[in-house]
């Protein structure tokens, strides 16, 4: 009776909005409507926006959101947050009528932050915030798995890890909501600040410190920099999780005192992994945790995955749990499409599908990956550019293509604008010329297909913006109809 209907209320109202709420959040000023007229959510994209729901305009790179607001009205927008030059896109002559209330702010993504920020201090949830140069997203993952064995946790569904993806994530906590487990990603100075403003976070992970965003970020002080800054944005009496086998974390770890955590292989590590070994089935090791250990069995490959699982636990020991739930938290994960996902085709070959992303640090866990998997088998290696390296681009991919032939790569194929320095490298590393392909996309993927042999193992990695997904799946079309093999027609050196 009455109880059930006080919850479900209280659990609604951590989701409805009031037009007093948005000016309180935002600073903005009230066009027209009345304070306490409501919306049920919020919206960026007029497209999918529900009945009911705000819409706030954002002005993003290649899209205005105010040149959508009339299609946001059409599908019953309860209202509008707009920045101050958007006025002269509003509906002239249905003021007051619909939407029932706008608001005008100075900057909409701002406003959008500032209303996420709004709607974390309004909740109950406690918050995990992860960054770092590699290994976010399965971080992420693996720690919204182990938090999940005990509480009810709010993950992103996606890699929503920028000033738009992290707001829309945490508009959907509610009430019900114990923990909230969220990704910061950057590619330019003070990104992960505003981030950890916008979230503020109980406890802070960051995974590693590596070459990656160098064009933004300008050198590693600067990535260093830029990642622990999410260090200050975290609640008063908030701990970090640190890898204390990263150096310059180490010097981090050891100035935070009691109040970090770190993780590792080292001896220094307080959470730590013990006998890591690799299988066809994944990765297996012991872990340690201050009085506690259990067998861990990750359902993934590539030794670094070691290293997010320790930060997943880590977190998970700050959450109270115990080894074996943790243990088995860790169980429950799996790859995500694109990132180290292996599989076993018709034909014989084994295709290692990294292709979301790539940068240095990546890449040669990859290879370390592809190394390990391939026993005596040929192992090949399929890359694009690693973009966002700024001047020293060139220099890190020769050190790529020398990485590759150190590693015993059977085959290099390679494209992109930096395709002949990784070529250079791995020739400079011994790999002879007649094993290196250089082309553009469409020839190496035919040149790869037409010498592909039952045993092979073959990796495909490169920046997200390169489309290396594509040769991945044509290599799985290959396997299923493996008798049409293109003819190559690539450039060889």
């Amino acid at each position: 009776g009455f109880s059930f209907s006080l919850v479900a209320r209280y659990s609604l109202l951590n989701m409805l909005w009031t037009l007093n709420d948005i000016v309180k959040a935002t600073d903005g000023e009230v066009l027209w409507g009345d304070p306490r007229q409501e919306a049920g959510g919020i919206s960026i994209d007029s497209r999918t926006i529900a009945a009911g729901e705000a819409f706030v305009a954002i002005r993003g790179e290649v899209h205005d959101g105010h040149r959508f607001i009339p299609e946001a009205i059409s599908r019953g927008a309860a209202g509008l947050v707009v920045d101050r030059r958007g006025r002269e896109a509003l509906p002239a002559g249905n003021r007051g009528q619909s939407p029932s209330f706008c608001v005008a702010a100075p900057d909409t993504t701002r406003a959008l932050g500032d209303m996420a920020a709004f709607h974390r201090r309004r909740c109950p949830a406690q918050l995990v915030a992860i960054t770092g140069s590699n290994g976010k997203t399965s971080t992420r993952r693996m720690t919204a798995a182990v938090a999940s064995r005990r509480f009810n946790t709010l993950e992103a569904d996606r890699n929503l890890n920028n000033q738009i993806g992290v707001p829309l994530t945490l508009f959907r906590l509610t009430s019900e909501h114990r923990w909230a487990v969220i990704e910061l990603g950057t590619n330019r100075p003070g990104e992960i600040a505003r981030l950890a403003e916008i979230c503020t976070p109980e406890i802070g992970v960051i995974t590693n410190i590596g070459p990656a965003h160098l064009e933004g970020l300008g050198s590693m002080e600067g990535v260093l920099a830029e990642k622990t800054s999410l260090l200050r944005g975290l609640r008063p009496g908030g701990r970090a999780v640190l890898n204390a086998d990263d150096p310059r974390l180490r010097s981090v770890l050891r100035e935070l005192g009691p109040a970090a955590v770190g993780f590792g292989l080292s001896l220094e590590a307080a959470v730590r992994a013990v006998g890591a070994t690799e299988t066809a089935r994944g990765i297996e090791f012991e872990l340690i945790l201050p009085g506690d250990s259990a067998a861990v069995h990750l359902g993934a490959h590539g030794r670094f995955m070691v290293h997010n699982a320790l930060a997943a636990a880590a977190v998970g020991t700050l959450m109270g749990l115990p080894a074996a739930e943790i243990a088995a938290g860790l169980a429950r994960f799996f790859p995500v499409a694109g990132r180290l996902q292996v599989s076993e085709l018709a034909g014989g070959v084994r295709l290692i599908d990294d292709t979301y992303n790539a940068n240095p640090a990546s890449m040669q866990g990859a290879l370390d990956a592809l190394s390990a998997l391939r026993g005596p088998h040929r192992g090949i290696l399929v890359a694009a550019d690693m973009r966002e390296l700024g001047a020293g681009a060139a220099a890190l991919h020769r050190e790529l293509g020398r990485m590759a032939a150190a590693r015993g790569t059977g085959k290099l194929f390679v494209c992109g604008d930096f395709s002949a320095e990784v070529a250079a490298g791995a020739a400079t590393a011994g790999m002879p010329a007649a094993d290196i392909v250089t082309g553009s996309r469409a020839e190496i993927q035919a040149a790869l297909l037409a010498e592909l042999k039952p045993g092979d193992w073959v990796l495909v990695k490169g920046s997200r913006a390169m489309g290396m997904d594509q040769v991945a799946q044509a290599i799985r079309r290959w396997a299923g109809d493996s008798a049409r093999s293109p003819e190559p027609n690539a450039a060889r050196r």
